[in-house]
């Protein structure tokens, strides 16, 4: 869908303002009108310009239903600009998404050369449109700054607009995502490295995996990864994501993947080997759970699990270049995201299960461990799930396996992590926790599956 073009909604929303104009001056963020979008190619390699000083902080949100520039968001050691697009009419706590351009390009140019300002119309929620200055117009996915997180450079920058648009627009921080298209999709797969606790999930159009294009001669461009010569083990590739941010145990965002077979410009290979890269970092195996063809010459291959939330999804276009997202990709993307269904939220919600419940203690004088067996005695599969129990009084978790636990007393969720999500009919699976007590050491004395009390065994 084609929005109409930027000059014509501000016109309309300076008429809109006009009798308030005459009555008050407000000082508000500058629109920028787009320029002529380029072709999508990558550029050659230049040095990074200086980093201006920080603007004075922008006081206003931007004016609805128009592209508008922000400055003096926060540390931006790279001098990038932002962009925020925020539609006419938003949800309650909306979703961020963040919407990465191509060499070349510019937050301007992507927000009027793609759907997603379109669908933030539809669906209510905001796009951040992060902007290079240097000459290259090519993210920095190459650095070793770039590489860690809070390590400097443009992730830094990208990171503080996200923060700003979360306070702004008392956003959702639970439900913040990226895309991005070749320069900027590897600066997805950087950003769902550097900041796991930020980003939900990420959808990459024609990227490379993370520390693929990494370089130490302060070159912005690798051939040998640009040309799909670089390959890894999927240990190998995860564990460069995993030394982004040292000592991190949460959740990991999910990723969708995207690339076309004959892709010139960053090739074909470097597609498998995102895939190698993020279901290691999920702990997932290289078997799919699920491939199909939901359009003509697509394969679109699922792991972790077979919904439209799998935790990695990956697209192959058979006979397509370097020239994505095209019509209708965006729409996927969000559906992956969870965005389409007016801001509800990352995806359906677990459907309640038939349990049985069986627990283990092993207790010494001041601690104790838990085994818990969660097993399936309904007909249909559990697709995620969360586990409720109260903890006795006196008993703190410290550390656990196998789900996420929170809070660590009282009224705890415990919930799956990405190798076990599901729980087919007639299986279980064993999770556990070790808690402190003060002289009380026994199980929970009740447990729900998704809501549904369960039985203990």
């Amino acid at each position: 869908m084609r929005r109409r073009p930027l000059r014509t909604a501000l016109v309309a929303l300076l008429g809109a303002l006009a009798p308030l104009l005459a009555t008050v001056f407000l000082t508000a963020p500058a629109a920028s009108a787009a320029p002529p979008a380029p072709g999508r190619t990558a550029a050659a390699p230049v040095a990074p310009s200086t980093p201006a000083a920080p603007s004075a902080p922008s006081v206003l949100a931007a004016p609805a239903a128009a592209l508008t520039e922000v400055t003096g968001f926060g540390s931006n050691p790279s001098n990038l600009q932002m962009y925020v697009y925020v539609p006419a009419t938003v949800t309650a706590r909306p979703a961020i998404l963040v919407a990465v351009h191509y060499c070349g390009g510019s937050g301007p140019v992507f927000h009027s050369g793609t759907e997603f300002a379109s669908l933030a119309d539809r669906y209510g929620f905001i796009v951040v449109y992060p902007s290079v200055t240097r000459a290259s117009k090519c993210f920095d996915v190459s650095s070793p700054q770039a590489l860690r997180r809070g390590g400097g450079s443009d992730p830094v920058g990208i990171r503080s607009m996200v923060d700003w648009a979360t306070r702004t627009y008392s956003a959702d921080t639970s439900r913040v995502y990226v895309t991005g298209a070749s320069s900027g999709a590897m600066m997805t797969n950087v950003l769902l490295g550097d900041y796991p606790d930020v980003f939900a999930a990420g959808a990459a159009f024609m990227g490379v995996p993370f520390g693929c294009f990494a370089t130490t001669d302060g070159s912005e461009w690798n051939s040998a990864c640009a040309n799909g010569t670089v390959s890894r083990t999927p240990a190998g590739w995860g564990d460069l994501v995993r030394a982004a941010y040292p000592g991190y145990s949460g959740p990991r965002p999910r990723m969708q993947l995207w690339h076309g077979t004959e892709d010139d410009i960053l090739r074909y290979p470097n597609f498998g080997e995102e895939i190698k890269q993020w279901t290691n970092v999920h702990g997932l195996a290289q078997t799919p759970s699920a491939t199909d063809t939901p359009q003509s010459g697509w394969t679109r291959t699922r792991y972790g699990s077979t919904g439209n939330q799998a935790q990695v999804e990956a697209i192959s276009l058979q006979g397509v270049g370097h020239n994505l997202p095209a019509g209708g990709m965006a729409a996927r993307a969000l559906t992956f995201f969870g965005l389409d269904g007016g801001g509800s939220g990352p995806g359906p919600e677990p459907q309640p299960g038939t349990c049985r419940v069986a627990v283990t203690i092993s207790a010494w004088n001041t601690g104790l461990t838990a085994s818990v067996t969660i097993t399936n005695t309904g007909t249909t599969p559990v697709n995620g799930w969360k586990l409720g129990f109260t903890l006795p009084s006196g008993q703190t978790i410290t550390s656990g396996w196998g789900a996420t636990y929170t809070p660590a007393g009282g009224a705890v969720t415990a919930t799956n992590v990405s190798y076990n999500g599901t729980i087919a009919p007639a299986t279980g699976v064993t999770i556990g926790y070790q808690a402190n007590h003060g002289g009380g050491a026994s199980a929970p004395g009740a447990f729900t599956l998704n809501g549904t009390a369960c039985t203990l065994a």
